[in-house]
């Protein structure tokens, strides 16, 4: 499902720190992971003042479900691109937000 995703999707790249950070700990490697998943279509995108402040203003809105400043940057990017926020955290899907959230498993 996420890849078929990939060709249409953007990350930011606080985001993608994530997801380098997560593979790390795991000892996946990451050489050359960045290249591969922008060959499949994934833009990776500056995670610039205007989308600090839009995260930032998620905060109140969704302190009750316990989102990190990641998930609020995800859901900040989404909601600027127009896009679905794509994630596997349920909870997200109880939000009231004015971004369309996908839970993929």
């Amino acid at each position: 499902m996420v890849e078929e995703m990939l060709g249409t999707s953007a990350i930011s790249s606080v985001n993608w720190s994530e997801v380098i950070q997560k593979a790390l700990e795991h000892k996946i490697p990451v050489k050359g992971l960045r290249e591969e998943l922008e060959s499949l279509g994934l833009e990776i995108l500056p995670f610039t003042a205007g989308l600090a402040e839009k995260t930032a203003g998620l905060r109140e809105e969704t302190r009750s479900f316990g989102l990190s400043l990641g998930d609020r940057a995800c859901l900040a990017l989404a909601a600027d691109l127009g896009r679905p926020a794509v994630t596997t955290d349920r909870v997200w899907a109880d939000l009231d937000l004015r971004v369309e959230v996908r839970v993929v498993r």
